[in-house]
């Protein structure tokens, strides 16, 4: 297949990041989110990554225009209609995902793959919402998607071999990143591995082992780890973080994936990291760590 034209559903952290590292790569994004007001704040996240990447002099004022000129705003699914494949990140909320799924079926041609980036559910389960599973795939991206070059390739129950091979082909020629099969199992290879070590970081603070910013430094400096555990999950969401603990744990019922009494306290306190500017360290409006 030739992929040209690309559907993002989903404006959030990471419906910004595949969005720009699409659009930089010359494929045109017709992104999509629930309001025009979303959709504008998504627009404007992704033109101030680009600003930031400007005063770096890592790209030109030109790139930069011509970046934006590929990202288009779309309030509608009907529109994703004329996609070659449309890639699905909203918040991990099964039933919502079936409900964008269920839709896509009525206005995508049988033939376009419809991608989930989901880091910690069923993708059987979500192609069952549709009329043609076979088509259905998990292509989990990570943060921070311009400079992460991996992408899990997630397989349903129905996943066809074609569907698998043309998305393989699209994470590897397309957008030039590494692809890793995986077979569906809660958190994939990624998302498993690094809540436990982000849990395991809690339970160390937790017990005042250390400070959040020893720990920090202790992975960061000593394992050459770009963020420390804590600051990592600062940057996934620290309720995205307790939600990926839960879900495993309620899957697998091992105690090693239950969640952290630390998470769950800054969670309830509303200290969810870069979003709300405060989690573990204090964050910009950028991002950036104070």
């Amino acid at each position: 297949m030739n992929f040209k034209r690309i559907g993002v559903i989903g404006g959030g952290t990471m419906g910004q990041g595949i969005s720009e590292m699409l659009a930089a790569k010359g494929l045109d994004v017709l992104l999509v989110e629930e309001s025009p007001e979303k959709l504008d704040h998504a627009y404007n996240m992704i033109e101030t990554s680009l600003d930031k990447q400007l005063e770096k002099w890592a790209i030109t004022k030109a790139e930069k225009k011509l970046i934006l000129s590929k990202v288009h705003k779309v309030t509608h699914l009907a529109e994703l209609g004329t996609c070659d494949m449309v890639i699905e990140t909203i918040s991990e909320d099964l039933d919502a995902k079936k409900e964008v799924f269920k839709e896509l079926d009525h206005v995508c041609p049988s033939n376009i793959i419809l991608a989930s980036n989901t880091s910690t559910l069923s993708l059987t389960e979500i192609a069952g919402s549709t009329m043609y599973p076979e088509r259905v795939i998990g292509m989990h991206f990570i943060y921070p998607v311009s400079k992460i070059n991996l992408v899990e390739i997630i397989r349903g129950l129905k996943t066809s071999d074609t569907t698998f091979e043309e998305t393989k082909h699209f994470v590897e020629e397309v957008v030039d990143k590494r692809g890793i099969m995986v077979y569906e199992s809660p958190g994939f290879v990624t998302s498993r591995i690094i809540c436990v070590m982000i849990n395991e970081a809690l339970h160390v603070l937790g017990e005042g082992v250390a400070t959040a910013e020893d720990i920090d430094n202790a992975m960061r400096v000593g394992y050459q780890f770009q963020y420390g555990p804590l600051e990592m999950a600062d940057r996934f969401g620290l309720d995205s973080v307790l939600a990926a603990l839960e879900r495993m744990f309620r899957e697998f019922g091992d105690l090693k994936y239950r969640p952290s009494f630390v998470l769950k306290k800054m969670v309830r306190a509303g200290s969810l990291g870069v979003k709300t500017g405060e989690g573990f360290f204090k964050y910009d409006k950028d991002g950036d760590r104070l």
